[in-house]
């Protein structure tokens, strides 16, 4: 049975209002009784239900008024309509409207339990679903609670809110841009804009023209005056990812920028004043770059004020879960997809994994799952092979220790059966197979093998 609920029952029938209450009742959930409809109308502006339950025919408003006001005013209550066997048109138009199921009359005693905890729990999987939704839509955001993430959120807290230039260090998909990201959230600048530039990715010549601009003119293609993004960051945060792989000479130039805090345009003569924070990150050690004369030592002190760096996912075990639960949800809501939840088995797994290629890998595969996964459970086989270790299961000897096909089917329906809750709809539709078919199949199943 479902954790505790306040629960409303509107229904006229004396005896029948009481069976429901006691049943309820006795199931610990905390029962408002009223014998019409405009009594359940007062009582939901008076109160707030986890659930309704009430007949169609009722005197003074009837149960289809009751679920239009509860569907208006509080749309996340469920509500079940019970109706007479003789009125399936009106449960029908119920369940059209709003319903979350209905009871036929005379009422049983098992399908009520059934049906009110099955009710319940679906609405407290959507409550759930809702806020990891909220939370999913802040998917660029920092999860864990290890003691080297909350190392880190202290000094991220303790930097941001100065014009400080800050190097960030860690393993390539450890999240070094995010960190920029926070850094610049959590600054003055946060109105301002952010720009990022991976250094590694671009040409020297088209790093020059992409950091600083150009006029028009100052090469081949110039057919126009172009901001480079330290003057679209003005007031906000310049992030240079992989500053390590700057060629000399532009490091030579972004020192000058750095220390007179003005920039020169690619084929122009007069400096740009510009005010922007930088931040920067390597996923190398720039101190051996400059040991070798890779890296301007000048330029390194310049961009090394504060240093940051983020521990690697093997580092912060404890926190896999807890990022492996958000990254589903959001890829989960970023697909339109009903959020999974994920095996102990899976968990398992991907505890296990070394994860040398940290969160980004780590969010790559989950992606994978929540695309991949069936019936709302990401299951090992969900994730890539690398995790899970194996290519493919080896074929079994069949031997008196391996269950028959049919032994094997009976175990499946009996597991489906028993997560619906004996509801033999809701199994058909996950068993891929109509009622008909699935009537069948039970019955096959109750045969001696």
């Amino acid at each position: 049975m479902a954790a505790r609920a306040r629960i409303l029952i509107a229904e006229d029938d004396e005896l029948t209002l009481e069976l429901l209450a006691t049943v309820l009742r006795a199931a610990s959930h905390d029962v408002t009784a009223v014998p019409d409809g405009q009594a359940a109308l007062a009582e939901l502006r008076k109160a707030a239900f986890d659930l309704v339950l009430t007949d169609v025919q009722l005197p003074g408003a009837s149960g289809l008024e009751v679920l239009d006001a509860v569907t208006e005013d509080a749309p996340e209550t469920p509500v079940i309509l019970i109706t007479a066997y003789a009125d399936p048109g009106a449960a029908m138009d119920a369940i059209a409207r709003g319903a979350a199921d209905y009871l036929a009359k005379p009422v049983d005693v098992v399908a009520l339990r059934t049906t009110v905890a099955r009710t319940l729990e679906r609405r407290r999987l959507a409550g759930e679903n809702r806020q990891l939704r909220t939370v999913a839509i802040q998917h660029k955001t920092l999860i864990g609670t290890s003691p080297p993430m909350l190392e880190l959120y202290k000094q991220i807290a303790q930097i941001a809110p100065t014009d400080t230039t800050v190097l960030i260090t860690g393993e390539s998909g450890s999240g070094k841009e995010l960190v920029a990201r926070m850094l610049h959230q959590r600054s003055r600048r946060a109105p301002r804009p952010f720009v990022a530039v991976n250094c590694a990715a671009l040409s020297e010549g088209v790093l020059e023209s992409e950091l600083f601009g150009h006029e028009r003119g100052a090469f081949t293609g110039a057919h126009s005056l172009r901001r480079g993004l330290f003057e679209t960051a003005e007031g906000g945060t310049v992030f240079l990812d992989e500053v390590g792989d700057i060629p000399g000479r532009m490091q030579a130039v972004l020192l000058r920028v750095l220390q007179e805090g003005e920039i020169r345009r690619v084929g122009g003569s007069e400096p740009v004043p510009v005010d922007v924070r930088v931040v920067s990150a390597t996923n190398r050690d720039l101190s051996i770059d400059v040991a070798e004369d890779r890296m301007r030592s000048d330029l390194y002190y310049r961009l090394n004020v504060v240093s940051l760096r983020i521990p690697p996912l093997r580092e912060r075990g404890e926190d896999i879960v807890a990022l492996s639960h958000h990254l589903v949800a959001w890829h989960a809501a970023r697909i339109g997809k009903p959020i999974p939840e994920i095996s102990e088995e899976t968990l398992r797994l991907i505890r296990r994994h070394a994860w040398p290629g940290n969160v980004r890998e780590l969010e790559n595969a989950l992606a994978r799952a929540v695309a991949m996964s069936s019936h709302g459970v990401i299951l090992p086989d969900d994730l890539p092979l690398a995790i899970t270790g194996h290519a493919e299961a080896p074929p079994a000897t069949l031997d008196h220790d391996w269950p028959r096909l049919e032994e094997l089917e009976r175990r499946y329906i009996d597991r489906v059966l028993e997560r619906c809750g004996g509801n033999k709809t809701d199994a058909a539709n996950i068993l891929g197979v109509d009622r008909r078919t699935l009537q069948r199949l039970f019955a096959r199943k109750s045969e001696p093998s």
